[in-house]
């Protein structure tokens, strides 16, 4: 891509109206039907915190609570990517959502009878969080198959200020709700908010996706996002830089119920009041990430959100009474929501559409080992050394996690065209393949003079990452011995269909590699591609064995 058209993207990218994606009606239906099943949610959330202090003493139990919705986010992220990448998105979302509905009704019914015990109480929210971790990545995903490119940023702010929105009042509800009509009725509020995204995913008639290959199998697509994920150096930051702020930041929401009962001598009115001032932060962060995002890049807003987060949980470990803590957390609820916006946009702009989902899926995975692992430690903590203590400690570590940026600095999105390249053309075979056929290897031979070989090595290391990352398997460059001004590229895939697979996979942004190579080959017309089957020439018993041999063919 040339520099008239990275500028021309990253102005589209930026400047998007922060209400745009709302004149897309089914954008629309869905944010409405999520802000009522938000606000379920945090009812539901305060609720079960609560209830968790009136049934133990245990610091470490309370703090559980938060981790028990997380957890299922580590092990089910990568299954719902995978999901989210190759089959109807609208579908899985309505089968978390029934799913959450069931539980819900569940948890209502065994706390409406008496029967809840600290352990049930987790169960159930676990399973929650299950139907969460399910429908997140295909929600997450499906933004950008709703909106053009251009709108993604204003659109997952949107998604984030719907969340934050609810936070506001939805932590006050569920509070006053539980002193009016108890906890049982606050999750009953919960259960109901499901229906409304349940109508709205059931009446959206999503156009039908024209699959010209067949599916991938489950294990062969989870190693695809291990394999991109894993080669994407940018990716692999953002994921880590996630982890970082979710380790540390979660202290304040896994102790803010003991903030509550023993810092302000509070009850769960005040829990609801202080939640809701986290969400008027959050609203508030939503709101200026568009003009913050202009004026700073992306870098600099994630470390600078690091660094207030910490100021926020020292002021709030104060105890300087209700009015300070509403402050405090005014603060940290604006760096929550700003911090984790840009991160998730960053990594939808940064990965192509065919992997976002499983993407998707490792960022939630790193942000909800972070969560997990942070509940349990300032939990821990908190017994052992008090809550006070607990809260200054998490302020050091994000102290500490903002200077991370300046060893592993964060992407810029908006240079990136990850739109598919298209050019792919299958050619007609004169053998008979079925879609198992394999494995196949890959010839390129490119004829390279003296002065640029440096170059053509340069380039040839990112079109190994490349090859690598889109599926491709035993990369290798070769020189001919007697002819050393020809280079041949080699490298398998396991089938033709993962040959087709492969080739569509590449983007506008990777087509600068092939143009750099084919500028440098020196040969009549293009470099000469040959793709070979492998044969079995003899019987395998007409040999002697070969050690090593028999496993590698």
């Amino acid at each position: 891509m040339n520099n008239t058209q990275t500028k021309a993207n990253t102005a589209t990218t930026t400047s998007s109206p922060a209400l745009a994606p709302f004149t897309n009606p089914v954008f629309r239906s869905l944010w409405l039907a999520t802000l009522i099943s938000n606000l379920g949610g945090l009812v539901q959330a305060v609720a079960a915190g609560w209830t968790m202090t009136t049934l133990t003493d245990s610091e470490q139990m309370v703090a559980l609570v938060t981790a028990s919705t997380t957890l299922p986010i580590m092990f089910l992220s990568l299954l719902a990517g995978v999901l989210a990448d190759n089959y109807d998105r609208r579908k899985i979302m309505l089968a978390a959502q029934i799913l959450m509905f069931v539980v819900s009704i569940g948890l209502t019914l065994a706390t409406w009878f008496d029967l809840l015990t600290p352990w049930l109480l987790l169960g159930f929210t676990f399973l929650i969080g299950c139907g969460a971790a399910l429908h997140n990545p295909s929600w997450q995903a499906t933004v950008g198959d709703i909106v053009p490119r251009h709108q993604v940023p204003a659109a997952v702010t949107a998604n984030s200020m719907s969340f934050n929105l609810m936070r506001s009042v939805g932590p006050a509800l569920g509070g006053f709700i539980i002193v009016v009509a108890g906890a049982a009725a606050a999750f009953a509020v919960n259960a109901v908010s499901y229906l409304a995204i349940i109508v709205v995913l059931l009446f959206w008639r999503k156009q039908a996706e024209v699959l010209t290959l067949p599916r991938e199998p489950f294990r062969q697509a989870a190693t695809a996002g291990v394999r991109y994920v894993g080669l994407s150096p940018n990716l692999l930051r953002i994921i880590l830089r996630g982890f970082l702020f979710s380790l540390t930041a979660v202290a304040v929401l896994a102790l803010l119920p003991l903030v509550a009962r023993d810092l302000l001598q509070g009850s769960a009115s005040t829990y609801g009041v202080l939640l809701g001032s986290f969400g008027i932060g959050a609203v508030a962060g939503a709101l200026t990430n568009a003009k913050i995002r202009r004026s700073f890049n992306t870098e600099i807003i994630v470390r600078a959100a690091f660094v207030t987060m910490a100021l926020g949980v020292l002021l709030l470990a104060a105890g300087f009474g209700l009015l300070a803590s509403i402050l405090a957390l005014m603060l940290c609820g604006a760096c929550w929501t700003t911090t984790n916006s840009l991160l998730n946009v960053s990594l939808q702009l940064s990965t192509p559409r065919w992997v976002v989902g499983r993407a998707l899926s490792f960022y939630m995975m790193g942000n909800a080992l972070g969560m997990v692992l942070g509940s349990w430690l300032w939990g821990l903590l908190t017994e052992t050394h008090g809550l006070q203590t607990a809260m200054v400690a998490s302020a050091a570590t994000l102290l500490a996690g903002g200077m991370v940026g300046y060893l592993l600095p964060l992407p810029e999105f908006e240079t990136l065209n990850l739109d598919p390249l298209n050019k792919f053309i299958e050619p007609t075979l004169a053998l008979q393949l079925t879609p198992r056929t394999g494995p196949i290897m890959v010839t390129i031979d490119f004829d390279i003079t003296e002065e640029d070989i440096p170059d053509f090595l340069q380039t040839m290391a990112a079109r190994r990452r490349m090859r690598l990352r889109d599926g491709a398997r035993r990369w290798s460059l070769l020189r001919d011995l007697e002819h050393p001004r020809i280079w041949t590229e080699k490298y398998y895939v396991a089938t033709w269909v993962e040959y087709v697979r492969h080739n569509q996979r590449r983007t506008m942004s990777d087509s600068g590699i092939s143009d750099a190579l084919h500028k440098m080959h020196q040969g009549a017309g293009l470099p000469v591609v040959r793709r070979m089957i492998e044969r079995q020439t003899v019987p395998k018993q007409a040999d002697p064995p070969i050690k090593g041999y028999e496993e590698h063919h």
